[in-house]
């Protein structure tokens, strides 16, 4: 099946950039330089706070180091959707970190759900911990239908889930099951892997 394919990988909105304070992302390979100063604090409010920033920041970027069928858009002038299932700390950074911003072509936007049956066009899809208890019915539903699914809880990856952030030595990781993601005819490039922990559905280190 076609895909969307990035032949030279850029930042979304190539040219632009998104600061706060010690985060900086900026031109072809922002993710990659993110990577480098993804340090979160000791103390525990600054840590939380930080991380949710990277976080946000990671969701953005994310759309461009993925490649999702054709028909994961309804036409040429559909948006691309960061959706948010359940709680999460993000609070309005994301939507300014996304405000104005493309991905070849598809302007970027942010929508809530309170339940996965509301979930309908969407590219990444972002899951809170208060959905912790739902995750089998919750990817159960969306199996089959090219959705990135980004999330923080322990067991996310190992109950279907393909992107888990997680922290280690202060620093904000990713793990990848890319089981699931080959599943859902999701391409992850090898730049984004170079990043992150291989995870399986059957176990997680």
């Amino acid at each position: 099946m076609p895909v969307l394919t990035h032949t030279r990988p850029k930042r979304v909105g190539a040219g632009s950039a998104w600061s706060k304070p010690g985060v900086i992302v900026r031109g072809t390979f922002g993710i990659l330089a993110l990577a480098l100063v993804a340090r979160v604090y000791a103390d525990p409010k600054a840590r939380q706070a930080r991380a949710e920033d990277l976080k946000a920041v990671y969701l953005l970027n994310f759309a461009q180091f993925v490649e999702w069928p054709t028909n994961a858009f309804t036409d040429v002038a559909a948006p691309f959707v960061i959706g948010i299932l359940g709680e999460s700390a993000f609070g309005k950074n994301l939507d300014e970190i996304v405000a104005s911003e493309t991905v070849h072509n598809h302007k970027i936007i942010v929508r809530h759900y309170h339940d996965v049956q509301e979930v309908t066009a969407c590219q990444i899809l972002f899951i809170g911990p208060s959905e912790s208890t739902r995750l089998d019915r919750i990817f159960e539903t969306l199996r089959g239908r090219g959705i990135l699914t980004v999330g923080e809880t322990d067991d996310f990856s190992a109950r279907g889930g393909m992107i888990r952030f997680f922290i280690a030595q202060n620093r904000l990781h990713l793990g990848v099951n890319l089981e699931t993601a080959q599943a859902a005819q999701l391409v992850i490039s090898s730049k984004l892997l170079r990043l992150a922990d291989i995870l399986s559905a059957k176990r997680e280190e």
